[in-house]
């Protein structure tokens, strides 16, 4: 306890005092009463004297004073957390939704205006922005990661994601940490029909491959990330002749800037089952011009040339995804994911 301030103390002893003699007066000075009051009135001083003695404690005061904590930053309603990574196009924050609660992956796209572009191609970029993301936030699939909202903040265009567990494809695509084929075939079935459903939608992924799907064994999950990020994107850049998405897993047609659909995500998806069969890639080169001359004129090699004990079913269902001309593949994920499930179908019975 702190020390009495002496004018707190000074005005409740001379209120006490006050009381008595006030008292004893209206009472007529009896003996009784004066005595009654003597006692009251000295209770009264010392309530007064102890009250004036309780200051406020340091950590008292502190408590009442307003907050002057920094608020935290936040991308239209959610509130930024923490880092969750780093890739080519952004980082991926952990964000809130301060009024549910809800956690969220936080994915931004800088959208920043070049030198040589005007205030208005600007402002169309960041229409399309926003257009193309909210068209990734129509589709509604087990197995697609869900698109909650999208906007953009001070030239930062950003995605709020359904926050997943597990790991993603490409932990399992290294020679000695393989999935067993039939886990393979069965993700990969799993993902065929969730590109079939998106490309009904007429909506182009762009980018599958491993490190896009995220697949967590315990709850049995697969989700397809990052729909249509490629084209979304592009259409935050205004630099023409780039080459959007990941070059190993581009179809020919995406390679060379040609028009592309969804038997360009098969392809993309057959080089994926490519590498989790094998450990390895079907077309690899020093440089990007060597790879594009690769993806577009050389036969993809056969899987049974580093697994020889994989069947001719298989075999033939990766060089379909991989036919150079996109008439030659499969022409939906529902085929190809049949295909898939009837090689898994075999090797149960085998």
């Amino acid at each position: 306890m702190s020390l009495p301030n002496s004018r707190a103390v000074l005005f409740a002893v001379s209120g006490g005092l006050a009381l008595i003699v006030g008292a004893g007066l209206w009472l007529g000075g009896s003996k009784q009463a004066s005595t009654l009051f003597v006692v009251f009135g000295a209770a009264a001083v010392a309530l007064a004297a102890f009250m004036g003695w309780r200051r406020p404690s340091p950590s008292a005061a502190a408590a009442t004073e307003p907050s002057t904590a920094a608020p935290k930053l936040t991308l239209g309603r959610y509130e930024i957390e923490r880092e969750l990574g780093r890739g080519a196009m952004g980082a991926v924050f952990l964000g809130r939704d301060p009024a549910t609660g809800l956690a969220v992956a936080l994915k931004t796209l800088p959208m920043q205006r070049s030198d040589d572009e005007d205030d208005a191609n600007a402002e169309e970029a960041r229409a399309r922005f926003v257009r193309e993301a909210e068209t990734a936030r129509r589709l509604h699939h087990a197995d697609i990661i869900t698109v909650y909202e999208a906007g953009e903040t001070n030239g930062l265009g950003w995605i709020a994601m359904e926050l997943l567990q597990g790991q993603d494809l490409a932990h399992y695509t290294a020679i000695g940490n393989l999935l067993p084929v039939p886990v393979v075939l069965r993700i990969a079935a799993r993902v065929a029909l969730a590109l079939a459903y998106a490309h009904a939608q007429g909506i182009v992924h762009r980018d599958v491959k491993p490190a896009n799907v995220i697949v967590d064994p315990a709850s049995d999950s697969v989700k397809v990330a990052d729909f249509g990020i490629a084209r979304i994107a592009d259409s935050s850049r205004t630099r023409t002749g780039m080459v959007l998405g990941t070059p190993l897993f581009m179809a020919p047609e995406q390679m060379a800037g040609g028009r592309v659909d969804g038997r360009s995500d098969l392809y993309a998806l057959g080089v994926m089952l490519f590498q989790l069969l094998t450990g390895h890639l079907p077309f690899e080169a020093g440089t990007l011009s060597a790879l594009m001359t690769q993806i577009a004129n050389e036969p993809a090699p056969d899987i049974r040339h580093w697994r020889p004990e994989l069947p001719e079913a298989l075999a033939n269902i990766v060089a379909v995804a991989l036919q150079k001309r996109p008439e030659m593949r499969y022409a939906d994920g529902q085929q190809m994911a049949d295909d898939l499930r009837a090689v898994e179908a075999s090797l149960a019975d085998a």
